[in-house]
């Protein structure tokens, strides 16, 4: 499989669709979209939209998900075989506000 990952450095969203890969240990390219402004454009080019995590499987935009929606549509697509194996973090939460804080206090925002 060949899958991109548009997530932020620090966010709940983006640890839980990271968190899946590591569980079926998948290669996948990270890409930050909060410190590169070129990677957020072309996320929001190919997602038709401006909310992130997206994740692009083979070709397949996935907009706007969690680590569990793209759990859910690798298994409905035979991508990957369910597991027991459990996650090393969180799947389908966004961060707290301690995190959000710290994050607004050093990331560079581009939008």
């Amino acid at each position: 499989m060949n899958i991109k990952a548009y997530l932020k450095p620090q966010c709940g969203w983006s640890h839980g669709v990271r968190a899946i890969m590591a569980k079926y240990d998948l290669p996948f390219e990270d890409i930050d979209i909060i410190n590169n402004r070129d990677n957020y454009a072309e996320m929001v080019q190919k997602s038709g939209q401006p909310l992130s995590p997206c994740v692009e499987i083979d070709g397949v935009m996935l907009a706007d998900v969690s680590g569990e929606e793209v759990e859910n549509y690798m298994i409905s697509n035979d991508l990957v075989k369910p597991t027991d194996t459990e996650a090393d973090a969180v799947t389908n939460a966004g961060c707290s506000d301690e995190e959000h804080a710290k994050m607004a206090a050093k990331t560079i925002r581009f939008f």
